[in-house]
């Protein structure tokens, strides 16, 4: 099957690519609840102002190795693929004709969870490498921000969606998903990634 991405993009800078209806709402439904229970969720941990802040946001890392994955100070050592996440990771491969090696994975109970600005470059992932986010449940805003114009790009995440974040983007743009009171459902983000082997 052939996949047309949307056509939304960035104006320059690195480049996005949004796949709305990815998945049925049935099967988008269905994976959020295997996710749900299935994987091992834990609060995540971040360094703040020298201090460390347990997230009410939940995180799962897992890879076909156990890979360490450091950021906001915290080491994580990836659990093992399970089925459901061998099976979303050959879907985005074949769509963006790159090979994954690794998931971190969210879990935003409503919006009043979310994430502030910042760029995926930790030097354990893959420079320039492709990032595939699929998205769960409610639908959320995404944010891009230009690190130099402050231009901002925003895109509305849907249930059962994937979003590529490519070439060069994270040298130039910061990404954010807002936390917002009209949002009380949850969802689920699989962030696929290359960590250097």
């Amino acid at each position: 099957m052939t996949y047309t991405p949307s056509d939304i993009q960035l104006p320059y800078d690195g480049i996005i690519e949004y796949y709305p209806h990815l998945f049925s709402k049935t099967v988008s439904d269905e994976y959020f609840e295997i996710l749900a229970n299935e994987i091992h969720w834990e609060h995540d941990k971040i360094m703040m102002f020298g201090k460390e802040i347990i997230t009410k946001r939940k995180v799962g890392w897992y890879g076909l190795k156990p890979y360490e994955y450091t950021y906001s100070k915290n080491t994580k050592v990836a659990l093992p693929y399970t089925e459901v996440l061998n099976d979303l990771s050959k879907v985005v491969q074949g769509i963006s004709d790159t090979t994954f090696n690794s998931c971190l994975l969210n879990y935003y109970h409503n919006g009043e969870e979310g994430m502030s600005y910042h760029t995926d470059n930790e030097k354990e992932l893959k420079p320039r490498g492709t990032i595939a986010s699929l998205s769960f449940g409610a639908t959320r805003k995404f944010s891009f921000k230009h690190k130099v114009s402050k231009e901002r790009i925003d895109l509305q995440l849907e249930n059962g969606t994937l979003l590529l974040m490519k070439g060069e983007i994270q040298e130039h743009w910061m990404h954010a998903l807002p936390k917002t009171k009209k949002v009380n459902t949850p969802r689920i983000n699989l962030t696929f990634r290359t960590i250097i082997d």
